[in-house]
């Protein structure tokens, strides 16, 4: 049973960790003339759960630093189950 436990840990580290870069991908694309394609709005419908539970929380002007927040919390989630690993 650990074993199985541990496989699942283990898959569900790298579908995380691919996750994450989806994420990247999208805060990158935010800032480029890109915005109006279909690809931008599925990376949008993709990263929505996650990034909008940070929305709003660190405006300075007109820039949202809630991206790089969200982005660090999820680093740390990800170093988390990899030291458990």
């Amino acid at each position: 049973m650990d074993i199985i436990l541990r496989q699942i840990l283990y898959y569900g580290y790298y579908i995380l960790y691919v996750y994450y870069f989806i994420i990247i991908i999208h805060v990158i694309l935010s800032w480029t003339p890109i915005v109006k394609t279909r690809f931008y709005a599925f990376l949008t419908q993709i990263t929505n759960p996650y990034m909008s539970i940070f929305r709003h929380w660190f405006v300075i002007g007109n820039l949202d630093f809630t991206p790089m927040l969200g982005l660090i919390i999820y680093q740390v989630i990800l170093a988390f189950i990899a030291s458990v690993l």
